[in-house]
């Protein structure tokens, strides 16, 4: 009662994707100076497409516009109906592969679009209506050069609308491994992984997950030892817009999804009470995180 009372107060974020009315995205200057290591790895993403002309342009150049000095970057598109080739052949001769054929999905793209973008120590995917925020690889790679420890790392999270307008922002608390194995908040849009990591944990997307694949990639990363670590900088945007998947879609496909891995994970079914249990400690630390942050105070 007194942890829900405090984070009521204190203003626990995470679920909400819009949380205030439009207002332009303000970009620190600082993201801008980020410069990379003296020796700077390969980074390769991919960018899964589907019907999403309207907003793959600007996510397409959020990467290119990173300016980044050793990335590959593939667009897999799924044979979409609307302006998405069109998109895609701007910028042909700075992506090291763009293809628009039928795929069987999201994590089926992100396999095809790996086999071409296949060389980089450090790998990321990045949706087709989401943004890589400036400055973003620069300081990713400089970390992992910093961190060889390390694995996966991710950011806080932007929320933008259909306009590219700022609508909400998660900031994430510290990586909690048991939190993890309960639910997954971990910001995809902002995730980076080492090949090394990728590799033990099966190197690739299981495409027999819809909404969970990210949950599974992350389970699998846990269970090959990874070491996670949440960065103290918004990373990317995440896109909310009408033609997103719905909650009907969700409760039909995605809950017996999350569910599954659950139940992978704990060799049992699991009851929402323990579910209940583990996250009300994991929004109290987004709480006070949040609270920091628009207070002004550093998010560490």
């Amino acid at each position: 009662m007194v942890r829900r009372a405090i984070a009521k107060v204190i203003g626990a974020r995470l679920h909400k994707l819009i949380q205030y009315r439009p207002r332009p995205v303000r970009i620190p200057a600082s993201y801008h100076r980020t410069t990379p290591p003296a020796n700077p790895p390969l980074i390769s993403i991919v960018t899964p497409s589907y019907n999403q002309g309207r907003f793959l342009d600007e996510t397409i150049r959020s990467v290119l516009d990173q300016n980044y000095p050793r990335l590959e970057y593939a667009v897999q598109d799924g044979g979409s109906k609307d302006d998405s080739v069109d998109v895609m052949n701007k910028y042909r001769d700075k992506l090291i592969y763009a293809e628009s054929r039928k795929d069987k999905g999201q994590g089926n793209a992100i396999n095809l679009g790996f086999v071409h973008a296949c060389r980089g120590e450090i790998m990321a995917y990045l949706n087709s209506d989401d943004l890589l925020l400036p400055g973003s690889l620069n300081y990713v790679a400089s970390y992992f050069e910093a961190h060889p420890e390390v694995d996966v790392v991710y950011g806080h999270r932007l929320i933008i609308d259909n306009n590219s307008q700022d609508v909400g922002r998660w900031v994430m608390p510290a990586h909690s491994d048991e939190m993890l194995i309960w639910a997954d908040y971990v910001p995809q849009e902002t995730m980076f992984w080492r090949r090394s990591i990728w590799d033990k944990a099966g190197g690739r997307i299981d495409e027999s997950f819809q909404f969970a694949l990210d949950w599974d990639l992350l389970l699998r990363f846990r269970d090959a030892g990874a070491k996670f670590v949440r960065l103290p900088r918004f990373l990317g945007a995440f896109r909310v817009h009408p033609t997103q998947k719905t909650s009907a879609e969700l409760s039909a496909t995605g809950t017996p999804e999350m569910n599954r891995l659950r139940t992978r994970v704990h060799g049992r079914p699991t009851v929402h009470a323990e579910l209940r249990q583990h996250l009300r400690r994991y929004m109290l630390a987004h709480a006070w995180h949040n609270w920091l942050y628009r207070l002004g105070i550093a998010h560490q």
